[in-house]
């Protein structure tokens, strides 16, 4: 006959509850402030501790569609938004990664798909303006970024989902100079014939960083299209170290999905010192 299994006394539940507990009160909190005198909503996160010392700089991730990433009421589903600032101060705190400045930049309304986009695609009699959203972030709003927060020469990085995954991807590659890392998170691989992967082929410039992500439930073409992504990126040079890929079976293409993924392209992508 099997003997019971022993229950745990209740000063041990009660010390573990206590330790759970002391663990998310040692995770201190990054706060997130809007960046005023720019043409659309800038909206900017900041790890904890950054008023403490102002001797201290800090890498730049610079997200797109940014009203999805900290903000519930201005989610495309409203409640249901990236939870992004949570994800870093998890991060950061847990010292699973450093500590990064994160600016999300809201997109702009019906011109989203034309600035997300690096060609335009027959299909959809449009798109093909991402040089010149590449024009309104390198030329106006890094330089404000840069003028009004400590950030770190040289260490910016470039991030987004969808077609801002596309569009993030796509400027990567062409300014490798600028964002050394980006997180490309179910990146619309599908639009005009797939022609991102051409831009892969041609690229000669420093490989940078990338997160590659795809859901399991954003249907066959779009698994097709991110692994498509990957091994033409292997194909060219990226490795183990400079790329992580990953698929989450559970996935879909939405807000929630995203934000269980999230913190896993801040610790590849800003590995702790």
């Amino acid at each position: 006959m099997t003997s019971p299994e022993p229950q745990p006394s209740l000063a041990a539940t009660l010390r573990r509850l206590f330790r759970v507990e002391n663990r998310r009160q040692a995770i201190r909190k990054g706060r997130v402030e809007r960046v005023e005198g720019f043409s659309r909503l800038v909206t900017v996160y900041l790890p904890a501790g950054y008023d403490e010392r102002d001797d201290r700089r800090y890498p730049v991730l610079y997200m797109q569609d940014g009203q999805n990433l900290f903000d519930a009421e201005r989610a495309y589903i409203p409640g249901q938004h990236w939870r992004l600032r949570e994800a870093a101060d998890a991060a950061i705190g847990e010292r699973t990664a450093s500590p990064v400045i994160i600016v999300g930049v809201d997109h702009a309304g019906t011109a989203r798909i034309d600035e997300y986009t690096p060609t335009k695609d027959p299909r959809y009699k449009g798109g093909g303006r991402a040089d010149e959203y590449a024009r309104l972030l390198l030329e106006k709003l890094k330089p404000l970024i840069d003028s009004r927060f400590r950030t770190k020469a040289g260490e910016n990085a470039i991030g987004g989902s969808s077609l801002g995954g596309l569009v993030s991807m796509h400027l990567a590659l062409k300014h490798p100079e600028v964002f050394s890392r980006a997180a490309i998170l179910s990146p619309s691989v599908w639009w005009n014939k797939r022609s991102i992967l051409g831009e892969v082929d041609t690229f000669t410039g420093s490989r940078p960083r990338i997160w590659l992500d795809i859901g399991g439930r954003e249907g066959k073409d779009a698994v097709d299209g991110a692994r498509a992504l990957r091994d033409r990126l292997v194909a060219h040079g990226w490795n183990e170290r400079s790329l992580r890929y990953y698929e989450d079976r559970r996935g879909d293409h939405s807000e929630r999905a995203w934000a269980r993924r999230v913190r896993r392209a801040l610790e590849f992508l800003f590995p702790p010192a």
